[in-house]
């Protein structure tokens, strides 16, 4: 059914539509409803009085037909335009910049050296917006204020305030912004192609004028005085800022907890001083002083002077020679004001400059000790034992700062407690006091340790002559005592206690039963001892305890 017409078949034009006069309703259809609670639309279905819709009598493949269907038009098929994608100004040349090089001539004023003074400087063109900045290039030592010019902005034209672009920039023409005149002579490669791709013609370059009193400087000027062969400035100016550097071990050992740390050493060529920075380590516990040793000369060979002589402070005429780099040498030890530092490694510079100016010195490097193996070689000097205490309880004041208890062997405790071997002993001294004092040497196998009971004598107080101890053998060292053991007690034997020495004579039964059941560890000429003196006790059927608690051996 076409669109175009009604329902009696006729067009929709005047005169040709009828109404249904049959026809009493005239609402419209209900378009809004509640679905829990919220007002929501839905599509309506049939027209007015329940007329029905045009679009719901069409079928699925009339309704895809009318997709595809083109209107017919009175004019001419409408052709669409392609539009480009617009880029604005600030994208399309963002960090294209124009490069021009060009000069000023500044007037020098009161002046018979120069009259004008030609001074560069670089030109920077912005597209993006047009802007420009003119900066002039530093030159070291110039004695002038160098650098940005302009800073970016828009430069006016003329005086109706229209600003430069790039078509008025061209190589050979003159600049003028703000009273001072720009001529630029040259461009970089960039520009030139934009120049060109825009359709513009590049001048030639021009060349860049030299300054007449830099040209004149040049020259040497007349000299009306015999020049000297020194010159003092010579140094400074051709070396300033021209450093060696070291990298080196200082050795503070000596000192009181001193130890080796690592330094960096510079000999600054411009005036020949020797200056000492220390290299510090995070969580190293020291103060960061920056400079261990600051810039100065530092003298070689003093000058000899008759005796007798007091310099406090050396002075130049003190001095007959001071530090080169000649004394410098890689893997040496060096003296600086009575400390040593060991050359380990240099900085690429100074071993061009060694090459340059010294190729017969071998700069090669020497590996640098890491700081366990330095703490592994340092050995401690253990003081001598003093008499206060064990030697063992002495000698942890030495290795901890605050002394802890000597490792026991508690297996060793628990196996031989309670077990003593007894030993009758004399004291043998070239004083005839001492010829009739008899002792009870008792060795303890729980701990090693030895103890020594006087026996009563007339006129000599009897009692407890050594406490319990360990006794080095004569001959040991504090850091690898050797003390005395079972093996050492043969009857005969002199045992050496503390700088007394005492003569062995008898010993229990006990001990003779003990050194048998530990006869692999025993000398044989011990148990030979023991087993001829036992054999002339043994008649006498004297009782031994099973734990070391024998009677009292027979003098």
């Amino acid at each position: 059914m076409s669109s175009y017409l009604n329902s009696h078949g006729l067009p929709f034009l005047p005169g040709y539509s009828f109404r249904d006069v049959t026809k009493s309703a005239f609402h419209r259809p209900q378009t809004l409803g509640y679905k829990n609670g919220y007002a929501l639309p839905r599509r309506a279905t049939v027209g007015i009085g329940s007329q029905p819709l045009l679009s719901e009598q069409l079928t699925q493949q009339e309704i895809n037909n009318l997709d595809f269907q083109e209107l017919d038009t009175t004019y001419s098929a409408f052709k669409k335009a392609v539009h480009e994608d617009f880029i604005p100004a600030y994208v399309a040349l963002d960090k294209k910049i124009l490069r021009y090089y060009a000069y000023f001539m500044e007037d020098i004023m009161y002046s018979a050296e120069e009259e004008h003074r030609v001074r560069p400087v670089v030109i920077y063109y912005y597209l993006e917006d047009d802007s420009m900045c003119i900066i002039e290039p530093v030159v070291e030592n110039s004695g002038l204020p160098q650098g940005k010019h302009i800073k970016r902005q828009r430069l006016p034209k003329n005086e109706q305030g229209e600003p430069y672009v790039w078509k008025d920039l061209n190589l050979g023409e003159d600049l003028e912004v703000y009273g001072v005149k720009y001529r630029i002579t040259d461009c970089d490669a960039f520009t030139k192609d934009f120049m060109e791709s825009e359709g513009m013609n590049v001048n030639d370059p021009e060349p860049m004028p030299e300054d007449p009193y830099i040209k004149c400087r040049r020259i040497p000027p007349h000299c009306y005085t015999t020049p000297s062969i020194f010159d003092s400035k010579h140094q400074f100016l051709t070396m300033d800022r021209k450093v060696l550097r070291f990298f080196a071990l200082w050795d503070d050992s000596d000192s009181l907890y001193g130890e080796t740390r690592p330094v960096t050493i510079h000999y600054h060529l411009s005036d020949d001083t020797v200056e000492v920075r220390e290299v510090h380590e995070p969580n190293s516990g020291r103060d960061p002083v920056p400079v261990l040793l600051r810039s100065k000369r530092i003298s070689k060979k003093i000058k000899p002077k008759p005796f007798p002589s007091c310099v406090l402070e050396v002075s130049e005429e003190e001095v007959d020679e001071y530090l080169s780099p000649k004394d410098f040498q890689l893997g040496h030890t060096m003296n600086l004001l009575g400390r040593h530092f060991l050359l380990c490694d240099c900085d690429g510079f100074t071993k061009e400059y060694y090459q340059k100016n010294h190729p017969e010195m071998e700069m090669k490097p020497i590996e640098m000790p890491k700081k366990e193996d330095m703490a592994k070689e340092k050995k401690k000097n253990i003081p001598p034992y003093n008499g206060f205490g064990s030697v063992e309880d002495s000698l942890q004041n030495c290795l901890h700062l605050i002394p802890e208890h000597p490792k026991k062997n508690v297996l060793k405790m628990l196996e031989n407690d309670h077990k003593v071997l007894r030993y009758s002993a004399r004291l043998d001294s070239h004083n005839p006091e001492d010829e009739g004092r008899r002792f009870i040497l008792s060795y303890f196998l729980s701990n090693d340790m030895i103890s020594i009971f006087e026996k009563p004598t007339s006129g000599i107080i009897s009692g407890k002559f050594l406490e319990k101890t360990h006794v080095p053998k004569p001959g040991s060292t504090v850091e690898n005592p050797e003390f005395y053991s079972p093996a050492d007690f043969a009857i005969g034997a002199t045992v050496e206690v503390f700088g007394h020495r005492f003569v062995l004579t008898d010993a229990d039964l006990y001990v003779l039963k003990y050194l048998e059941s530990h006869s692999n560890n025993i000398p044989t000429q011990t148990l030979e001892s023991l087993r001829q003196k036992m054999g002339v006790e043994m008649t006498d059927n004297q009782p031994a305890d099973q734990h070391g608690e024998a009677a009292e051996p027979s003098s």
